[in-house]
């Protein structure tokens, strides 16, 4: 499944990432970890208190003011503890936002080669699953691991200050914990890593599914494509489990050593008090410390999981951010009415897909002047469909040149460029939503007049008043609502309505009935005489009404000429009109004899 390889994942490390996704929301992030050290400050105020009360009871004195000390420093705690917390989540949903937005947009800016080298299923895990790891890396790792680490010192110094010999004991306790935990932390990487990719690999299997359901229920193929969706999710909770495992393994060896210095410095401390060592208030004391020393190291320690199952998150969010996008820009504005229309010209344009597939274009040559209508014809996999992307720019000739207006295309903005091009695909797409959003899809300002003219150029203001709610019908996921017809003339409403100086139509007729294409043969004609239109066509009865062909075959134009020149001078385009005309004799829909016409 082609996706972003690890292989290439940026060298730079996952805590440079993670900081640089936090940057924006450093003084919030900074005030939270405030909040929380204030949390373990009160807490660790408490054993002293607690010493003190002892020593008050020992002694025969008055216990009033230590509780009052300690009831204000239980509240201070859950006080303070609660609003630390609020703030925290707040910045680490902020930052979750601020990865999402980031990534959409430039995701929406890709290069076409990079989309067709990656599983959308798959880019869409990184801006949901891997996005939403970063809420606890940033929270549970950044922040633990910070105020944790701090907590742990603190607590520390505070159990040296109270007896340095029992801290000693605990010290060397924790470090043979910590030498434990480790040689697990790696492990937790691996297999988060592999979970989210896995991730990755079920949604991709699982847009592949439903992208073509229809298909897959006709073929009796449900239960096969049900086994490789299970199969990817299936793997992912394998991996989760094996990350668990060893976070768990890390946690409670954590949780041991602790009640192993809790034993340790009971048995010591005990033997310290009988000597006489110290009192009792001070080993309770230090014995409330072991206690307190537990949370800041379960702290570091989740801190330490949750940052190997997050740098895995951060570097596949990376990987995302380094596949080739086009520039930003701001959107260019749309030609005004009664723009001058475009001239197009390639010269010995060389293209192919990929390094490693062979050439789609070897040389090819032409020129198209302002208005009129040019048919491009050629066998399949002539490169015809490839001129349009190639004029879309959605690639750039490997030789050769393109020109728009005299000026090669890679001298224009994109969004400028783009923004005197109306362009109509083969599959011709409709968006999820209503009907009126994918007709201003290309010009969201259309008045209603523009929109009325469209409808009745394309004759489906007929289909609009049928339906229920009008332009407001929802059309379906990708248009299921609405026949192959009518959304190829939605597609041509949509690029009319951005008022092209060039209008590309890919087969823009395939799908419409005999009278409907004839009628929108008429449009094209008549759009023809103010602006440049481009026509990838099959049937002859588009093709005969060109103002010029070029006739393509193997990724060269052999021909250029009127239908009725070609048939007489170029053998391919004859071969090719007489197998259409043949084919459309079958339906009763011309004469031998209109073959020379």
């Amino acid at each position: 499944m082609p996706q972003p390889d690890p292989s290439e994942a940026p060298s730079t490390p996952p805590w440079r990432l993670l900081l640089g996704y936090v940057r924006p929301y450093r003084w919030t992030l900074l005030l939270g970890a405030v909040l929380s050290l204030l949390t373990g400050a009160a807490g660790l105020a408490l054993p002293l208190v607690a010493r003190t009360l002892i020593d008050d009871l020992g002694h025969d004195r008055s216990i009033t003011g230590a509780l009052l000390a300690m009831s204000g420093l239980v509240v201070a705690n859950a006080a303070l503890g609660a609003l630390g917390g609020y703030v925290l989540r707040y910045t680490a949903e902020s930052v979750v936002l601020g990865a999402r937005r980031g990534l959409v947009s430039h995701l929406l800016r890709l290069r076409i080669s990079a989309v067709d080298r990656s599983e959308p299923g798959d880019l869409m895990a990184r801006i949901t699953s891997d996005t939403t790891l970063l809420r606890e890396v940033t929270t549970d790792s950044l922040v633990g691991l910070g105020t944790g680490g701090l907590t742990l010192v603190a607590t520390l110094a505070m159990m040296g200050f109270v007896d340095p010999v029992l801290t000693g004991v605990t010290l060397g306790v924790v470090l043979a914990a910590g030498t434990v935990i480790g040689v697990i932390v790696p492990r937790i990487n691996r297999a988060s890593r592999r979970a989210q990719d896995a991730v990755g690999a079920m949604g991709a299997s699982l847009e592949r599914t439903l992208g073509a359901l229809r298909t897959i229920k006709a073929s009796g193929a449900e239960h096969r494509e049900e086994q490789a969706v299970h199969a990817a999710a299936e793997e992912s909770w394998r991996q989760s489990v094996r990350a668990a495992k060893w976070s768990a393994l890390a946690g409670n060896t954590a949780g041991l050593s602790m009640q192993v210095a809790f034993i340790t410095v009971l048995a010591v401390g005990g033997a310290r008090v009988a000597t006489g060592a110290v009192d009792i208030g001070t080993l309770v004391a230090f014995l409330l410390y072991v206690f307190y020393l537990m949370a800041p190291i379960q702290q570091v320690v989740g801190a330490v999981a949750q940052y190997q199952t997050g740098s895995a998150a951060l570097a596949r969010i990376e990987e995302a951010r380094l596949l080739p996008a086009e520039p930003a820009a701001e959107p260019s504005p749309l030609p005004r009415p009664g723009a001058e229309p475009a001239a197009i010209a390639f010269q010995d344009v060389r293209f192919r897909y990929d390094d490693d597939l062979p050439y789609v274009h070897h040389g090819v040559t032409f020129a198209v002047p302002p208005r009129g209508m040019t048919a491009f014809v050629g066998p399949s996999g002539a490169g015809k469909t490839t001129v349009f992307s190639l004029i879309e720019r959605f690639y750039d000739p490997e030789e050769g040149s393109i020109e728009l207006d005299g000026r090669d295309l890679t001298d224009w903005e994109v969004s400028a460029l783009r923004s005197a091009i109306g362009y109509v695909e083969q599959d011709a797409p409709v968006l999820s939503g209503s009907l009126r959003d994918n007709l201003l899809l290309g010009n969201p300002d259309a008045d209603d007049g523009e929109v009325l003219r469209a409808l009745k150029t394309t004759r489906l203001d007929s289909l609009v008043d049928r339906l229920p709610k009008g332009l407001d019908t929802l059309v379906g996921h990708r248009g299921t609502k609405l026949s192959g017809g009518e959304r190829q003339r939605v597609a041509i409403a949509r690029a009319l309505l951005r008022r092209p100086r060039l209008l590309l139509l890919d087969e823009a007729t395939s799908q419409l009935d005999a009278v409907n294409e004839a009628a929108l043969r008429d449009t094209v004609a008549d759009v023809a005489r103010t602006t440049t239109v481009l026509v990838v066509a099959h049937r002859l009865s588009t093709v005969t009404m060109a103002d010029r062909i070029v006739v393509m075959d193997a990724g060269r134009v052999r021909a250029v000429g009127t239908h009725r020149e070609l048939v007489a001078g170029d053998p391919l385009y004859a071969e090719l009109a007489a197998t259409q005309f043949l084919a459309a004799t079958d339906d009763g829909l011309k004469t031998p004899e209109s073959v020379d016409s």
